[in-house]
Parts: C-alpha cells; sequence; structure tokens
C-alpha cells in the first residue's frame, strides 16, 4: 500500500464548500472548533465573558478573577452528524486559584476522527484494514492579576496529530508542534445607574502561537498552526440580586498569511508551473514572518484584510446564578469561508453541578459541521468562595 497522509483538514473545509482561492486553511484546526456548551450557545463568545472553568479555551486569564477556588469541567461534541455518527471533540479542564491573585490550569483537548476502513484499489471484496485517526492538545496556564482590576495570563500547549496512515513500511509517525498563547483581561468594579448596576469586560488573547506542523519532515507538507487572536469586550445588566443580562461582542482574525493570487504574471491565465510556484512560496513563509504577513498581505488590499476578521455577539441571561439562558450570532465573510449561524443555548446549577447544552442553527448556504447539533458541558465547582468584587 502506498504510504496515505490523512489530512483530515477535509472535514473542516465542509466550511468552506464555496470557497474561494483565498480562503486561510490551517493544520490542525480542531484547536478552533468551540467544546464547551456555554460559549457554543452565545455563538463562540467566550473572550471576554465573565470567567467559568472552560476559559482556558477562550482567555485563560480569567481564571485569577473566578469565584470558586477550583473548578473541573469535561464537555462532549458530536461533529459531522449529518454524515457519520463517530466523529467527536471531547475537552476536560481544571483550574485551582492558589489566591485571590493567580490561578493554574490545564485542559486536554481530543478529537477523534472515528473509525475508517481501507482497502486495496480495485480489491473491494478484500477484508478491510480499520484504522483511528485522532488529534490532541494538552494546555497548561498561568493566571496572574496585575492590579485589582486586570490580569494576564501565558499558556503552553502541545499538540499532538496522528492522521498518517502506516504504509507498507509501517511509517505512521504522527506530526506533532506546541504552541503558547498570551491574554489579558479587565473586569470592572460595580458601577451604579439609575434603573440597574452594570460592570465592563474586556479580554483579549493570542492564541497558537509556534512552529508549523508537519506529517512528513519536509517544508512543502508543513501547516500553519491556526494562530488567531481574539478581542473582546462585554457588560453586565445587573438589575437585581437575581436578575442578570451579560452581552457580549467579539472579534477573531487568524494570525496565518492569506494564499496569494497564482496569476504570477498577470496575464489572466494561471499555468501549472505557476500554481506550483505559488504554493512554494507560501509555504516557504516561516511562521513568526507569516504572523506579521497576515496583517497587510490580503492581495486585493484593505477590504479584502477586514473580511478576513470574523465577529459575534452574545447574550445571556442568568436567574439567581443557577439558571441561564443564552443566544448569539456568528458571521464570516462569504468571500472567506462564509460561517454563518446562530446558536442557542440553556444552563442549570444545582449546588457544586452545572450543566449546559446549546444548539446551532446556520444562516449560510455553506454546510456547517455543528448544524442540528446539540453539544454538552459539565462542570463541577468546589472550595472556598472568592469576593467577586
Amino acid at each position: 500500500m502506498k504510504k496515505i497522509a490523512l489530512l483530515f483538514i477535509c472535514f473542516f473545509i465542509i466550511f468552506l464548500a464555496n470557497a474561494q482561492d483565498r480562503v486561510i486553511t490551517t493544520g490542525v484546526p480542531f484547536l478552533l472548533v468551540s467544546a464547551d456548551a456555554r460559549a457554543a450557545g452565545m455563538a463562540d463568545v467566550g473572550v471576554s465573558s465573565s470567567a467559568d472553568a472552560f476559559s482556558q479555551q477562550w482567555n485563560p486569564a480569567k481564571y485569577a478573577f473566578a469565584i470558586d477556588k477550583q473548578g473541573f469541567s469535561v464537555s462532549y461534541t458530536p461533529y459531522l452528524t449529518d454524515l457519520v455518527n463517530d466523529i467527536s471533540l471531547g475537552q476536560l479542564t481544571y483550574y485551582n486559584k492558589l489566591n485571590e491573585r493567580s490561578a493554574f490550569a490545564a485542559s486536554l483537548r481530543y478529537f477523534g476522527l472515528g473509525n475508517i476502513e481501507l482497502r486495496e484499489t480495485g480489491n473491494p471484496d478484500e477484508v478491510p484494514r480499520i484504522v483511528s485517526p485522532n488529534e490532541f492538545a494538552f494546555d497548561g496556564s498561568y493566571s496572574l492579576k496585575l492590579s485589582e482590576r486586570f490580569s494576564m495570563a501565558v499558556a503552553g500547549r502541545y499538540i499532538h496529530s496522528s492522521l498518517k496512515v502506516a504504509s507498507d513500511n509501517g511509517d505512521a509517525t504522527p506530526a506533532s508542534s506546541f504552541a503558547v498563547d498570551i491574554a489579558g483581561f479587565y473586569q470592572s468594579e460595580e458601577i451604579a445607574f439609575n434603573e440597574f448596576n452594570g460592570r465592563w469586560r474586556g479580554g483579549f488573547n493570542i492564541q497558537n502561537l509556534g512552529p508549523k506542523i508537519s506529517y512528513d519532515n519536509d517544508e512543502f507538507s508543513t501547516n500553519f498552526l491556526p494562530a488567531n487572536l481574539k478581542i473582546g469586550t462585554g457588560f453586565d445588566f445587573i438589575f437585581d440580586e437575581y436578575n442578570k443580562v451579560a452581552l457580549n461582542l467579539e472579534f477573531n482574525k487568524l494570525l496565518v498569511p492569506t494564499p496569494q493570487n497564482p496569476d504570477l504574471n498577470g496575464d489572466g491565465t494561471v499555468t501549472t508551473e505557476e500554481r506550483a510556484q505559488n504554493f512554494e512560496d507560501y509555504r516557504s513563509i516561516g511562521w513568526v514572518s507569516g504572523v506579521f504577513k497576515s496583517f497587510g498581505d490580503a492581495p486585493d488590499g484593505f477590504g479584502e484584510e477586514l473580511k478576513e476578521f470574523t465577529y459575534a455577539a452574545g447574550a445571556e441571561y442568568l436567574y439567581q446564578d443557577s439558571f441561564a439562558m443564552r443566544m448569539g450570532y456568528f458571521h464570516e465573510s462569504p468571500q472567506k469561508g462564509a460561517r454563518q449561524f446562530f446558536s442557542l443555548g440553556a444552563g442549570f446549577k444545582y449546588n457544586i453541578v452545572k450543566v449546559d447544552v446549546s444548539y446551532l442553527f446556520s444562516a449560510s448556504k455553506v454546510k456547517n459541521p455543528l448544524e442540528n447539533t446539540l453539544r454538552f458541558s459539565l462542570t463541577f465547582n468546589f472550595g472556598d468562595k472568592y469576593d467577586e468584587y
């Protein structure tokens, strides 16, 4: 059997069914999939929402503002449910506040692509060989309040991608890389207005900064990690001790170079040689220079650069901090992937246990892998309580 590299980015390219030549794709895109139902219920908003156990994915600096001393969470997200029933994303997270100013956290994300049958070409009666490709990422973070109202965090991440199927010589070396995040979070004091109290929040997270990932240890099979900039703001309307509404707005941009126009000669015709040269030029870009290039390399200028930003808005209603209802909207330019969807979510807390669910409705002609999928999260908070104010 010839050597096969199952780069299952194709599963995610369902996002891009009407893709243009300059849609940005990366390796290990499972790192960008929302793993928790709370954020998913607000259309993947999480960089500036209030702290919870799942802050590791969105903004680990929020842990410094957590109210509970410790938290443990588990989530399950079915994937591509309209096609298969054995692809899913799972996540475990644990955090611990060391004191009023600092916290650490660790998490494990596992993306399983189910069982795949492999047969030799031209021999359909052959007993298939079963493989189970998978990817995972292990994270650790430390957050610290630099002032009473502002915190920062750093996170490290080990990424392992076992998508390559063994050839006749048994070569099935998995790909691996590492990355770091740098995050910040601001939360104001509770402010008294005429009819209600309120609180401002803001956050940013520069994620997945690290070397490219490669399956064959050569420069032409490398893929950029999904380096990403998240920035957002939020406001809490605190009407009384029972009722609160939180509104959140978030912007995201991949810090990955934009594929260039393959018509290198500008004659309106793209030859095989031009396409190969364009591909080679793109692959030769280093990951550090790629981060800086990503802010000004769109071939059609500033207008196209703006289309590479996605935005999402989410709202959360809380009653007695025990029952929650959520909704949100996410938008991506049709020229850059066309992900557009609405989401709904709900949550219930009893004693130390919190259960969250969410549901996604696509608003785009492009099929979304998470469309019509229920996502579940379970959180346990325990230990002493810290003062929120």
